[in-house]
């Protein structure tokens, strides 16, 4: 067995159970291409060569590179595997065109970048089923109900959800603290596009356009996160304070004048978005 590298985060997950898990909540199907980030020591690339088409396993880890050759040789022959010597922030998501799914065990240090240059490039993944930190999990989902930057900013694009909770014990080295298994599914830039209503509520965001109803015109993601961050710039201020706008303004858009950015759903975000756009 390959020791961990401390340096690259690494903790090797060797428990079958939770392996079988991941690879079920992925819904992986023989016409999926797979990406896995952080193959280690090939325990989850044996469960996703079972199931999908074909995996493409990023690993940084030079040593464990001709050790995954060697105990995969015959998928790497055949085509149904491709490894790639690689740091996963630096290649990014231009490995990948068309439909695929990501997999993976990530190292804790690297989620929030992971999260954004997939999320947000060019080539999303049809969803991501990942292993992190739980406390970090729990914050992308707002199981406490309170919102964040960062459980907003994967919203906006897709579906999360805790699949569930891994001891560190399944780990060797084991963490200092427990995962968790998060799928984000339906991933797509739509938040961002143009949508309709029949009966929207009566704020400035919408505007009438003949027989398709009221349309929430696009906001660029640009805009959108640019107002977000102002938002959750001091946390504890109401959320007027920190967007620099009258209490009158979040009414319009359906927003309690002393709500906090905690408070705000995704939804009420584009509302405001939109309206500051257009007031601009």
């Amino acid at each position: 067995m390959t020791l961990a590298k401390k340096s690259l985060g690494q903790h090797f997950l060797r428990n079958p159970a939770i392996l079988a898990k991941i690879v079920a909540a992925a819904e992986l199907a023989q016409s999926d291409t797979v990406l896995e980030v952080g193959p280690g020591e090939g325990t989850l690339t044996e469960l996703l060569l079972q199931r999908a088409g074909k995996v493409i396993a990023i690993e940084k880890d030079d040593r464990l590179i001709p050790l995954l050759e060697e105990k995969f040789k015959g998928a790497v022959a055949a085509g149904t595997l491709e490894l790639i010597h690689a740091d996963i922030l630096h290649q990014g998501s231009i490995l990948m065109a068309g439909n695929y799914k990501i997999v993976a065990n990530l190292p804790y240090y690297i989620t929030g970048a992971f999260l954004r240059q997939f999320l947000g490039g060019e080539h999303q993944p049809a969803s991501m089923t990942l292993l992190l930190q739980k406390e970090v999990a729990r914050r992308i989902v707002a199981h406490d109900k309170k919102e964040s930057i960062l459980s907003i900013s994967v919203k906006c694009y897709g579906e999360p959800r805790i699949v569930g909770i891994v001891k560190a014990g399944s780990f060797s080295p084991a963490p200092r603290v427990d995962s968790a298994i998060l799928a984000i599914e339906n991933i797509s830039k739509e938040f961002f596009q143009n949508t309709y209503q029949k009966n929207p509520p009566p704020t400035p965001s919408f505007i009438k356009e003949g027989e398709r109803g009221w349309i929430s015109p696009e906001i660029t993601e640009k805009l959108f996160f640019e107002i977000l961050k102002q938002g959750f710039a001091h946390p504890r201020k109401l959320l007027a304070s920190n967007l620099g706008v009258e209490s009158v303004v979040l009414e319009e858009c359906g927003v309690p004048a002393k709500a906090r950015a905690e408070d705000i759903s995704l939804e009420e975000w584009k509302k405001i978005t939109t309206y500051l756009n257009r007031s601009r």
